[in-house]
């Protein structure tokens, strides 16, 4: 029972890692586009639709490579052990 219940624990735990990991990569990714159009020399210092989109789709990418990343390496501690 009480293992039972350290597992669930874990889990919890693993899960919420993976949820704060996700949102904090989305955003960086989020940001740094954004920043990147605003800041960038020779681009025009506008922030419109286009930018917006694409930084929306730059989270997204950077979400799930960081989901996938994390994903993998469970999987090589789960065979290490």
């Amino acid at each position: 029972m009480i293992a039972q219940q350290q597992g669930q624990d874990a889990d919890q735990v693993r899960d919420r890692t993976r949820r704060r990991a996700r949102i904090t990569t989305f955003l960086a990714g989020l940001v740094a586009t954004l920043a990147f159009f605003a800041f960038f020399p020779g681009l025009p210092h506008v922030i419109d639709w286009g930018a917006i989109l694409t930084s929306l789709a730059v989270g997204g990418l950077a979400q799930r490579g960081c989901q996938s990343w994390m994903t993998r390496t469970a999987k090589k501690k789960t065979e290490g052990t």
